[in-house]
């Protein structure tokens, strides 16, 4: 049997993991080994993916996925896990450290080692914060540096990357790492995280543990080790582990870990300082990391210690001169992590001699080596914590999480929730909140501008500057800001359903729809943000892991029509179709999502070949968001936003200004002179190419172009150059606002929406979607009018 053939409940002894790869990789790294006990909790509510619990925790797996892995049936020789009981013997009688404690612990287990020359007080310190994925992070990170941060990009890759100097000690500065499980090159963040560590060297780690499922984070400490740099563990959520009737023997996980461990609770700040001051200590005397000597039964184990002893005595001198852990090499090399091979330039010999290493291992272990390496790690992590961990009872969190679940995952219930909870999001968002500081924000860069002409006008400043920076500066850029409010308020939703581990459900759920279009179901959430903003939606595909589908989506977000363009579609309708107003919007908007996945078979057939990112994803416990952390999101969103766009917005201002204001004599004209612009130039060399959709007029063009700025300003410039709506409705035929309303709802986005895609794929991509949906808006408008002129339509 398989995990395939799996009923709800039902629970297997996995025997083989099938697949290739880095997929078969993670596989291994999520826990899934030979020997493990799997039980299916339940299917998404559309038949795929499942919802397995693995080692304590919820994963999910693609019913094509779980086809894979072999296994076999519960026996009554199987007996149920029992919970780690604390191990008797000599830690017992140590005194156990209390949670949030500040003494240091290393004195009760053993001296520190000083023997390394200690660095200087005014060296600059680095450090990497290294962690699972829903383990509070991000939430450590803002407690160790408060407002000291800096958001940029991993080089090459669209990958957040955060630095900050550790409050109190501002020669101390620390990366946070994106969120994995492994260091094995799975996705973009396994690898950046990697090289990070590898190629950038801190003198430090910061490793955080979620206390409350040690056996899954602890796979990622064991690879930390192997690292050999100075690691701190910080064994988080200690809180919920006693208060669900759970604990750890500190003082025994430190010796048989062989580097410190300091109990804390990111969320309220207990044990952070004591956990800098180890930080402190180990990078200054450079206390590296001592290996586990635990000697563990079976063949398996001795198998693999000997191989990874003739490994590393083949590949020391590559290991040195590629500047590589050499233990950490070997593992990797044994795994069949084929980046690291490259990257210690073996010979033919040395290939040689390694691969007969592994074939060898293989044979006397009877796994494949990467399967032997994981095994390995799971026994030494099983045997931690049987004698250093006593498991909680049924935590609180998890059976409300269940509770919960059965409304928001239901198979009848989770499309209709999903749907509620995101109608009601926009509607606080475009309607009320987002609305209201909108408009609060129109106002106030109202009585700028106004504050801002007085003075240009007191001064006696020119009437093209004073043009420029009331007309071009004030009105394009003003236009422009008008969007932050939306952005940062969406931006606090989307924080709160993430860090409530809401989303990842709903990529759960989603994932089978989405899959036919080449996308997993983490790209729901930014196509539907698309429908309100494109900006937002665009900046939000930060959290796809895969770079495949984080572009596919931006490509695709354009598609779903932005509120800014309701302006133009009820100008239209009220003139146009007043009696069939609602059929026209539905059938617009119906219209963009079938020519999005149109789109997107296209791309998935062509430009992204290949399948979408396996949804092997954990299921966290719902919790309650932290609002410093919802706050530190949307600032960083804002500052990014403002910091990296503003100066593609201000540009564009200024030359819309510009163009739209002088003649081609470089003169100023007059409101009432817009036929002369140079932008009505502009707009009426575009005449042919918009006469074979009726769109021949300059104005017309004219007004399209001004909606590159705010799609909303198409409406007032149409007003200000045909007259009110009747004046409108005198020029344009039945079947020219039909074409007119299709060429709207698909041409290029506007120019806050270019700059975020320009930010994400760079200036090459963005050109592309510029062009691309000019074209596609183009060829949509000129099949509506033909097909309206064989109906006869005027």
């Amino acid at each position: 049997m398989t995990l395939r053939d799996l009923e709800i409940g039902q629970s297997c002894i996995v025997e083989h993991v099938g697949g290739e790869g880095a997929l078969r990789q993670h596989f291994l790294d999520m826990g899934i080994i030979p020997g493990t006990r799997v039980t299916l909790v339940k299917y998404a509510p559309m038949g795929d993916p499942m919802e397995l619990r693995i080692h304590g925790y919820e994963l999910t797996l693609r019913l094509a996925d779980a086809e894979q892995i072999e296994a076999r049936p519960i026996t009554p020789a199987d007996t149920e896990p029992q919970p780690h009981a604390q191990h008797a013997g000599a830690a017992e009688n140590l005194p156990h450290p209390r949670y949030g404690e500040s003494a240091p612990r290393s004195v009760v287990n053993k001296p520190r080692r000083n023997d390394a020359k200690p660095l200087p007080d005014d060296a600059t310190l680095t450090y990497a914060l290294v962690g699972n994925q829903n383990c509070g992070k991000t939430t450590l990170f803002n407690q160790l540096t408060g407002s000291n941060q800096h958001v940029g990009n991993f080089p090459g890759v669209t990958v957040d990357r955060k630095d900050g100097a550790i409050r109190g000690y501002p020669n101390a500065v620390i990366t946070d790492l994106p969120g994995i499980y492994s260091f094995s090159p799975y996705t973009s963040e396994d690898l950046v995280s990697r090289d990070f560590v590898l190629n950038e060297h801190p003198l430090g780690i910061i490793n955080i543990v979620d206390a409350t499922n040690i056996e899954r984070n602890l796979y990622l400490t064991l690879q930390c080790l192997e690292m050999g740099i100075p690691t701190v563990i910080a064994l988080n959520m200690m809180d919920e582990l006693v208060g669900n009737g759970g604990s750890v023997d500190i003082n025994r996980m430190e010796l048989m870990l062989g580097v410190p461990v300091v109990p804390i609770s990111a969320v309220t700040g207990e044990g952070v300082e004591e956990v800098v001051r180890h930080a402190i200590h180990i990078a200054k005397h450079h206390e590296t990391p001592e290996q586990p000597a635990i000697d563990l039964p079976g063949d398996t184990d001795d198998a693999l210690r000997h191989c990874h002893k003739a490994v590393t005595h083949i590949i020391a001198a590559r290991a040195h001169a590629a500047n590589l852990p050499l233990r950490f090499a070997a593992s990797k090399l044994i795994e069949g992590d084929q980046l690291l091979a490259d990257q210690l330039k073996l010979s033919d010999d040395e290939r040689q001699a390694v691969s007969h290493l592994i074939h060898q291992l293989e044979q006397e272990c009877g796994l494949d080596a990467s399967a032997a390496i994981a095994d390995a790690r799971y026994q030494l992590i099983f045997h931690i914590c049987d004698n250093c961990v006593v498991k909680p009872h049924e935590s609180k969190e998890r059976l409300a999480s269940e509770k919960i679940d059965r409304i928001l995952t239901g198979k009848w219930t989770a499309i209709p929730c999903f749907i509620a909870i995101m109608a009601v999001i926009f509607v606080l968002t475009f309607n009320v909140i987002g609305a209201w500081l909108q408009e609060q924000l129109d106002g106030l860069i109202g009585m700028a501008t106004n504050a801002v002409s007085g003075m240009l006008i007191e001064a006696d400043v020119s009437e093209a500057l004073r043009s420029l920076v009331i007309d071009g500066i004030f009105a394009g850029v003003g236009s422009v800001l008008s969007f932050m409010p939306i952005i940062l308020v969406m931006f606090l939703f989307l924080s709160l359903l993430e860090d409530s581990g809401y989303l990842a459900r709903v990529a759960f759920f989603m994932d089978k729809p989405l899959r036919k279009i080449g996308l997993s179901g983490r790209s729901i959430v930014p196509m539907l943000v698309g429908f309100g903003c494109t900006v937002p939606a665009v900046m939000s595909t930060r959290t796809l892991p895969s770079d495949r589908d984080r572009r596919m989506t931006i490509l695709l977000t354009p598609f779903m029509s932005c509120t800014a363009k309701l302006p133009i579609y009820a100008f239209f309708v009220a003139a146009f179709f007043p009696k069939q107003g609602g059929l026209v919007m539905t059938g617009l908007y119906l219209l963009g999502i079938l020519l999005g996945i149109v789109v997107a078979l296209i791309y998935n057939r062509t430009i992204f070949t290949g399948d979408p990112t396996p949804l092997v994803i954990e299921l966290p416990n719902y919790r309650i968001p932290s609002p410093k952390n919802t706050g530190q999101l949307m600032w960083e969103k804002a500052k990014d936003f403002l910091q990296k766009a503003f100066s593609v917005i201000l540009i564009a201002t200024i030359v819309v200004w510009f163009l739209s204001h002088f003649d081609p004599g470089l003169n100023l004209l007059s409101d009432e002179q817009a036929e002369e612009s140079l932008l009505s130039m502009i707009a009426g060399a575009l005449s042919p190419i918009l006469s074979p959709v009726g769109l021949a007029d300059w104005r017309i063009g004219t007004s399209l172009i001004s909606g590159f700025m705010a799609k909303e300003s198409v409406v007032a410039v149409m007003e200000q150059l045909f007259g009110p709506m009747g004046g409108v409705a005198a020029v344009f035929t039945t079947l020219q606002a039909a074409t007119m309303l299709v060429f709207a709802l698909l041409y290029t986005p506007c120019v806050a929406a270019m700059a975020a895609i320009r930010q994400e794929l760079g200036g090459s991509w963005a050109l592309r979607v510029a062009v691309g949906m000019f074209g596609i808006a183009w060829v949509v408008a000129l099949v509506v009018r033909l097909v309206g002129l064989a109906l006869g339509m005027a």
